[in-house]
């Protein structure tokens, strides 16, 4: 099937175009367009993803060094810097938003992990911001002289996919994107202190959801009874209680746990505030344990996809760009779910970074390589030795 096919081309055929089209189709995606459709547009932005482009000139030196082959990597017949750039400023941002929902869901149905710790969806909220330059960037006011958007992510722990992403201003508090999460009941949901909102926490648990959020040190909390605890696991305190300041006993007027847990590991210790009454308080502190995991999303995200530099100047291509950069990362750990590939994400990246132009199958590039040396790679060497 996959013979004489350029790796990219593989990689490409995981994507369900018929559902992009459908996408397309309800924003008139390619109404009037001849020859670059939406279609062209994404697979030439998932392609700068994986090759590292720094600027969207380079992106268009990388295509245009191997104009021969653009037809069979399924860019169209002409892909220049006007086109693209057009594209980017002027196609709905929302048929990239939701194609790339569709994959998140794909890839969360495949990658489901049923052995983690606590059975359950179990998922970690955070935002990361990304500065940008007000004098280019100018919808994106933060500081006097300083731009700026905000990647609110809720990022689920068992599939390692991000579940939710909310884009906003960097001028937007952190403790406002709560109200934007899709809840589910019997959920578990991961916050640092920078989200304690009682008022929306309380909503959370109106919704028969559950939260762990780490306590403010200016906490003032009433026990009512506390629960036997074994020190040597860490747990320092497991109570049941309520809020007793004025304006926050009313904002949760419901019991709370509060967990006290030593982390020998770090020398510190944490206070945890959740309404889940069940799980043990070693659970209490493994799921609080397990957000860094949306923390280490972020930075590996902005490491090894293109989100810190752009290729627009305008709000709309830069949401196109964050959103193929999710595509592509639904996309790669898809192909290593479908193909069994036993490695990270991370390293399937790499290997398909350098490899796009080869037309060796895919499977097999992943059983011939030293993955030793792929770790110590970086993607500058990366670029170079594909063009």
């Amino acid at each position: 099937m996959n013979q004489g096919k350029y790796v990219f081309a593989q990689i490409t055929e995981f994507l369900p175009k018929r559902v992009f089209d459908c996408i397309v189709g309800q924003y008139s995606g390619d109404k009037h367009i001849r020859f670059f459709s939406c279609w062209n547009q994404l697979l030439c932005m998932i392609f700068g993803q994986l090759t590292n482009r720094d600027s969207l000139r380079d992106l268009i030196v990388a295509i245009e060094a191997h104009n021969r082959k653009t037809y069979h990597l399924g860019f169209g017949k002409s892909v220049t810097r006007s086109n693209l750039s057009k594209a980017n400023e002027n196609r709905n941002s929302k048929i990239f938003e939701e194609f790339a929902y569709y994959l998140i869901d794909i890839a969360r149905k495949k990658l489901k992990n049923e052995n983690f710790e606590i059975k359950g969806k179990v998922y970690a909220f955070d935002s990361s911001t990304i500065d940008l330059c007000l004098k280019v960037f100018w919808w994106a006011k933060f500081r006097k002289s300083k731009g700026g958007i905000k990647l609110h992510t809720l990022y689920d722990i068992t599939t390692q996919i991000p579940a939710f992403i909310h884009i906003t201003s960097a001028t937007v508090n952190d403790v406002n994107a709560l109200d934007f999460i899709p809840y589910e009941s019997g959920a578990y949901y991961i916050f640092d202190r920078g989200y304690v909102d009682y008022a929306r926490l309380y909503k959370i648990s109106l919704l028969s959801a559950y939260f762990v959020v780490r306590a403010k040190s200016n906490l003032q909390f009433k026990r009512i009874y506390s629960q036997k605890v074994d020190k040597s696991t860490g747990v320092q305190s497991d109570q049941i209680g309520k809020l007793t300041g004025f304006y926050v006993s009313k904002d949760y007027p419901d019991k709370l746990r509060k967990v006290k847990f030593y982390d020998s590991e770090m020398n510190r210790t944490f206070v945890f505030l959740t309404n889940n009454m069940s799980l043990t308080a070693q659970e209490i502190a493994l799921l609080y344990k397990n957000r860094w995991q949306v923390e280490l999303f972020f930075k590996w995200i902005k490491q090894h996809l293109k989100i810190k530099t752009f290729w627009g100047y305008s709000e709309n291509a830069v949401r196109i760009q964050i959103y193929t950069a999710i595509i592509t990362y639904c996309l790669v750990a898809i192909v290593g779910h479908d193909l069994k590939i036993d490695r990270s994400t991370y390293e399937i990246l790499q290997i398909l970074g350098i490899s796009l132009l080869d037309k060796t199958p895919v499977k097999e590039l992943f059983t011939n390589i030293d993955y030793n040396d792929v770790k110590e790679l970086n993607y500058n060497q990366l670029s170079l030795n594909l063009f």
